[in-house]
């Protein structure tokens, strides 16, 4: 049979069931991706004789005799085909996977169907933009500027990778044609907790192709935490490779490893496992009382686990003040409990690896990660080699939000390795990545309140449980920051906290945007504005009266952080911007109810206890510049930021500026793109690197470090900068002192009180992120957090059953935000530039999440007249509350 793919036939036959979107990729198609295989996310897209198709459900060998278009031939001889143009000006892109199937779709779109893009592209979903730049690259509405030389910061340049973006050029982890691969897949795990008695692997190794069984026996016995910190005693040490007790549903039990996915899939099927099962515990408030099953009866302090008796992985038990007092003094006190659900990160590329030795017996590992270089550590603790032994390589990460600062494949991938000898590939299924991959902590918030009638507060009280699941990677420290910035963005003298982080037998928690504010910020934030309502005031002037100033020390029960401090404050011009967006009308559906909410969040900018970067820049021969820098570019922009202070620094253009990234071979150290870092720490060992190599430039010039000026694109006192190269400046930043960033989001809401739909008529961010560096970019990180926000907040929830299974476990069953589900939101920069941040920047990519529930909770509570306090915010939750409390 022939297939003619992007003009050239192709005549190898397709395998039995094969669908289009695998054969694409073997056929060297990397641009069709793989983030659903179910046809709910649309990555796949291509054209089949000019129709868009979802390529991972349609047969390959339905495409015989047919012409077939991907993202590498969409583009014509003379260049770029209008829409790739369009989304390249437009920047309609974050992480980008998604964009080679968002591309394929619009191109086939009718003039009508342009002007419907909620429905026409209800087929394609994206998790990082919000959808307003892909609104403006549809519709032909370019954003992105080229600089002058020496004018880069403060621009909307474009992202570097951009046109490899929209051609489908930009290799992501499994973008590598590496010969003789193996391919891994697991068994896992029907229990909720089972000890494991036996594995008979005979029958899987008597499949053709299997290669190897890994069980627990194989495994290295030595513990270690999935989650990766520069600390690593800030999560317990709980987990093994492979364990003979299986703590959740869905855990590993077995890996086998084939010369196809087939094979090894087959060999998965004929694994014989006998299990005693154990009780298993679910409920997080259970887990804590006498009695409980114990997820960890093994285990304890020298673990890390405070408590593993009672379940409790980590607490927290502080306080400022008198909170007894401070109620004492109060006109008005309000208490209320509020519920957060597991959440999905979600990101388009799931979980991956691949692993080989390379010439020198080096192991090699390849993987979808924000922390190449944690993870270099991990393993080579794990299994006994020396750092120079491993090196961890991460292409362009197709989405992270925190669920890749985590090492859930590489461990496995590597032990394949090491055991065959032979390169391996592991890649997550959408369905592993919601059973298996980590989700966003669940919480039980009961927040307690005080004020006077003058409006200031006198007490506040936190009581928190965690529920950080099977394993307590990041559990204790997103208890602790989820119970920091709450609080310390207000100025009380009274505060207790007392939170637990507990065990239970469910998928685990981990790293998530905003790390454990997001849940506590919704909690705060509505009893704060009940408050408000208790004593007739409006809930801006309310926090007006309250908050942090300039100069005040940033406490909070239990955390004294004397490296963090407000540098810069525009929390004044957020609020403003709150009372402006109040004065405005919106029109709503005759007879729906109408409210408004605003709430603030407060971030610290990196982590306590140290993140740290190096960074190299060298002038090369041909006088353009290379940055080296450890940093992982998923969508968080890092990379067009450090490309735009290396091209202000050294006074160039840049294009002339080539980037080497999130490799271990490339520089000495990066503690990873998390906590909002990659501007503030990451770019800040480049301006360093940057400074040292132009005072090198200059010397050899016989100019001086204050003499920039004679510094241009090409030439340096008239003297060429190919004449001296090439040259080098190092730098590094261990990121401390620490500043913070404020944020705050206002919303205007209608609610049919027939059916309980709430439609968002009006959404408005007010962001300080002191110089703004990239304004385009900025407010496509604002735009997505918040997008990503509504969703956890009107849609997302993990479910488990009694029996600890995850039963949702596609997108469709899931509902992710599409087109049509997110509003545009107007985006506001505060004017401020900061004494800490790299010229002046804070941090932005995860704090726009934060105030986004509260903000909603608060509109629906006004348009309402009730409180709700449970997420997600459903139409059925809404009706049923309105049934229960009639006007």
């Amino acid at each position: 049979m022939t297939i003619e793919i992007n003009g050239t036939p192709h005549d190898r036959t397709p395998l039995p069931g094969q669908c289009l979107r695998t054969y694409l990729r073997e056929e060297g198609c990397f641009g069709v991706k793989k983030g659903c295989d179910a046809g709910d996310c649309g990555a796949c897209t291509v054209h089949v004789d000019g129709e868009p198709v979802h390529s991972c459900v349609y047969p390959a060998f339905r495409a015989q005799g047919r012409s077939v278009t991907t993202i590498e031939g969409l583009a014509g001889p003379s260049g770029l085909h209008p829409v790739q143009q369009g989304f390249l000006d437009a920047q309609g892109f974050q992480c980008g996977f998604c964009t080679a199937g968002m591309i394929m779709t619009t191109a086939s779109l009718t003039d009508d169907q342009r002007a419907d893009l909620p429905r026409s592209l209800k087929g394609n979903l994206c998790r990082c933009t919000g959808y307003r730049a892909i609104t403006d690259a549809v519709n032909g509405r370019p954003s992105a500027v080229c600089p002058a030389a020496g004018a880069a910061v403060g621009s909307s340049l474009a992202a570097p990778a951009g046109p490899q973006v929209v051609t489908g050029t930009a290799r992501y982890t499994f973008d590598v044609d590496v010969p003789g691969l193996l391919h891994l897949t697991v068994l896992r795990s029907p229990h909720a907790h089972a000890r494991i008695l036996s594995i008979d692997t005979s029958d899987a190794l008597a499949v053709p192709g299997v290669e190897a069984v890994l069980t627990h026996k194989d495994a290295p016995d030595r513990l270690f935490s999935t989650a990766q910190h520069e600390n690593e005693s800030e999560d317990p040490y709980d987990t093994r490779v492979l364990d003979e007790i299986v703590r959740f549903v869905g855990q590993r039990v077995a890996a086998v490893i084939a010369t196809s996915e087939a094979a090894a899939e087959e060999g998965v099927r004929r694994l014989r496992v006998e299990y005693e099962v154990l009780p298993a515990v679910i409920d997080p408030e259970r887990a804590m009382l006498p009695g409980a099953p114990l997820v960890h009866a093994d285990k304890g302090i020298a673990e890390g686990i405070v408590r593993a008796d009672a379940n409790v992985v980590g607490e927290l038990h502080a306080g400022i003040g008198d909170v007894g007092a401070g109620f004492a003094a109060a006109d008005a006190v309000y208490e209320a409990t509020f519920r957060t659900p597991r959440v999905q990160h979600a990101a388009l590329e799931t979980h991956g690896a691949v692993g080989w030795l390379d010439e020198d017996d080096r192991l090699v590992i390849r993987s979808s990660t924000q922390t190449p270089f944690l993870t270099r550590r991990a393993l080579s603790r794990l299994f006994g080699l020396s750092r120079d032994r491993v090196r961890v390589v991460a292409g362009r990460v197709g989405g992270g939000f925190g669920g890749k600062q985590e090492m859930l494949v590489e461990d496995l991938v590597a032990m394949a390795v090491l055991r065959t000898g032979r390169p391996v590939k592991w890649e997550y299924t959408r369905a592993e990545q919601f059973t298996a991959a980590t989700t966003r902590h669940p919480f039980v918030i009961t927040v307690k309140a005080g004020a006077r009638a003058d409006g200031t507060i006198t007490a506040l009280q936190l009581t928190v449980l965690v529920d950080t699941g099977a394993y307590g990677n990041h559990g204790p420290s997103v208890m602790h920051h989820g119970c920091h910035e709450t609080v310390a963005v207000y100025r009380c003298a009274n505060i207790r906290t007392d939170a637990h982080t507990v065990y239970t037998n469910t998928v685990p928690a981990g790293a998530f945007r905003g790390y454990g504010l997001g849940q506590v910020t919704f909690a705060v934030e509505q009893v704060l504005d009940e408050l408000a309502r208790m004593i007739d005031m409006d809930p801006v002037t309310f926090r007006e009266i309250n908050v942090v100033r300039p100069g005040d020390d940033l406490t909070a029960p239990g955390a004294h952080v004397p490296d963090l401090g407000i540098a810069s404050y525009g929390l004044d011009q957020c609020l403003d911007r709150m009372r402006a967006a109040s004065a405005t009308t919106d029109t709503a559906p005759d007879g729906w109810l109408v409210g408004e909410g605003m709430a603030i969040a407060m971030i610290a900018a990196g982590p306590p206890g140290g993140h740290f970067a190096d960074a190299r820049v060298t002038l090369l021969p041909d006088g353009r510049y290379e940055l080296a820098v450890g940093t992982a570019e998923f969508g968080n922009g890092s990379t067009t930021v450090h490309t735009q202070i290396v091209a202000d620094a050294l006074r160039t253009t840049p294009d002339r500026v080539i980037v080497r990234q999130s490799d271990t071979d490339v520089v000495g150290h990066d503690t990873g793109a998390f906590a909002s870092t990659g501007v503030v720490v990451a770019g800040e060992a480049v301006l360093r690197a940057c400074r040292a190599l132009r005072a090198r430039i200059l010397a050899a010039a016989e100019r001086t470090p204050s003499e920039i000026g004679c510094l241009t694109a090409d030439s340096v006192a008239g003297i060429s900068l190919t004449a001296i190269a090439p040259l080098s400046g190092s730098g590094h930043f261990d990121g401390t002192p620490r500043s913070v960033a404020f944020n705050a989001q206002w919303f205007r809401v209608a609610v049919d009180p027939d059916t309980g739909e709430l439609r968002i008529l009006r959404s408005v961010h007010s962001a300080d992120a002191g110089t703004v560096m990239n304004p385009l970019q900025l407010r496509g990180q604002i735009e997505g957090g918040v997008a990503q926000a509504i969703g956890a907040t009107l849609a997302e929830h993990v479910d488990v059953d009694a029996a600890g299974r995850v039963t949702t476990a596609a997108f469709r069953q899931y509902h992710l935000p599409t087109f049509a589900d997110i509003p545009e939101t107007e985006v506001h920069f505060a004017r401020t530039t900061d004494a800490i941040g790299p010229l002046g920047a804070k941090s932005m990519s995860e704090s726009p999440y934060n105030p986004v529930s509260p903000a909603l909770g608060n509109a629906l509570r006004d348009a309402i007249g009730i409180r709700l306090t449970e997420l997600p915010y459903t139409a059925d939750r809404i009706w049923q509350a309105m049934q229960d409390h009639p006007a």
